[in-house]
């Protein structure tokens, strides 16, 4: 074999492991980027959990007062809170961790119900 040709197939085979290895890098970093977050590393142990106790009929149900309980437990209207919490809980199947507005992207049914009535936020 000319020395061009060898040249030649070493560029076919250095783009693939290229690419491997800046795929491995990035899922590294994500993994320790995830870990570094409690609040996330909370729900995707949530999810975790759910996909492995998954049924084929059903999917898991979360415990929703014991959960909306601990969201609610800092809000001034603490009833009300609960209330609406448990109805978005059961309609979603998820409620963000912590007490605070900031964690509610981490669940996106929850995050986005809006009340028919005054178009404002469902989910406290």
């Amino acid at each position: 074999m000319a020395p061009t040709q060898l040249v030649g197939r070493r560029r076919h085979l250095l783009l693939p492991l290229l690419s491997m290895a800046l795929f491995a890098a990035a899922v590294n970093a994500s993994a320790q980027a995830a870990a570094s977050d409690p609040a996330l590393m909370q729900v995707l142990n949530q999810k975790k959990n759910m996909r492995s106790a998954r049924s084929l009929l059903q999917a898991p149900k979360l415990d929703c007062p014991a959960t909306c309980l601990g969201r609610c437990s800092n809000n001034w209207k603490n009833e009300m809170c609960n209330d609406k919490c448990n109805v978005c809980c059961k309609h979603c199947n998820c409620v963000p961790p912590g007490t605070g507005q900031d964690t509610r992207h981490l669940c996106p049914c929850y995050d986005t119900m809006i009340n028919p009535h005054n178009g404002k936020l469902k989910c406290p």
